[in-house]
């Protein structure tokens, strides 16, 4: 039989006459049309961010080439010399923050890093116990949880007490990190209170980046008769990179920019760049000064975390 004699397949439902465009079934939409279903689907979250993310920064970037005073008004005159006036005199307290915030970030990921580990592969059935004794501390709020460590850090306390039963507060004196016997309004106290209340931010991306490691590979470690210490340092921990990656971010930039446990648990000299902005805005109300800060701080951050990418070599973040 010859191929042209071959029947033709029947015309479809949803084709036409030679020539006209191709009508799609009732009730789907064409494939131009389902192209646009992820953008309208991210249009909230697109219009959330720009409303109270991008136009506060827009004003708050305004703000900081303004002069003028409260009586008389501030205007936009591009003063930017703001910016270098403002660091040049709060440029200790800039340091104090980014110090504070490394330590007790360094502290959150040698306490949090067993922990997770312990939660990961050993806790068994009672992973989920020791997952919401992790997250518990966020069922108070944040300022009760400060005010706690000053009952906890308080003078003749049972911590204090033992620190100098143990002559570790003579220790912590010669190093600058306490005042004699005493731990409170010390830098001591302030990275005491960072840490514990960032220490679920490090927990939890950890646990999440070591429980996604799978099982056969320690077993083939073990099969090659590598050590424990081996199998960790060549599997566990390059596997768990993101949430290390992830977890020192989420502790480290809240923290830089923290005033509460500088407020509650430090003192004049422990004062972060975070107590500095919030007694521009809203004792001083120098809100040129303040938003100049902001913008520095951000500047800081953005920096220490583009270098601190690139140097672990990893961007894959959970």
């Amino acid at each position: 039989m010859n191929l042209t004699d071959a029947p033709s397949a029947p015309p479809s439902a949803t084709s036409g006459p030679p020539g006209e465009p191709r009508q799609h079934p009732k009730g789907r939409p064409s494939r131009a049309r389902g192209r646009f279903i992820p953008y309208w689907l991210l249009l909230p979250g697109l219009l959330w961010l720009l409303a109270f993310f991008a136009l506060p920064m827009v004003y708050q970037a305004s703000t900081s080439v303004q002069t003028g005073s409260l009586e008389e008004g501030f205007k936009v005159t591009w003063h930017f010399a703001t910016y270098w006036d403002v660091f040049s005199e709060y440029w200790p307290q800039f340091l104090r923050s980014l110090a504070y915030a490394a330590v007790a970030t360094a502290l959150c990921l040698l306490l949090g890093y067993p922990l997770a580990y312990l939660i990961a592969f050993r806790a068994g059935r009672w992973r989920n116990v020791v997952l919401v004794l992790v997250i518990a501390p966020f069922f108070t709020s944040f300022l009760i949880r400060t005010l706690a460590w000053k009952t906890i850090l308080a003078d003749g306390g049972l911590v204090v007490n033992a620190l100098s039963a143990l002559h570790l507060l003579d220790v912590t004196s010669a190093l600058g990190i306490t005042d004699g016997d005493r731990v409170l309004a010390t830098p001591l106290a302030v990275v005491c209170g960072l840490t514990y209340n960032f220490l679920p931010f490090m927990i939890l991306p950890l646990y999440t980046s070591l429980e996604r490691i799978d099982g056969r590979l320690h077993e083939a470690a073990r099969d090659l008769y590598a050590a424990p210490f081996t199998t960790f340092r060549k599997v566990t921990f390059p596997l768990s990179m993101p949430g290390v990656v992830s977890g020192t971010l989420l502790t480290f930039i809240p923290a830089s920019g923290d005033y509460v446990n500088a407020d509650l648990l430090g003192s004049t000299d422990t004062r972060m760049i975070g107590n500095v902005i919030q007694t521009l805005f809203l004792r001083v109300l120098d809100y040129p000064a303040a938003a100049a800060l902001s913008f520095i701080l951000m500047a800081a951050i953005l920096a220490a975390v583009t270098v601190y990418l690139r140097k672990t070599g990893t961007e894959d973040l959970i």
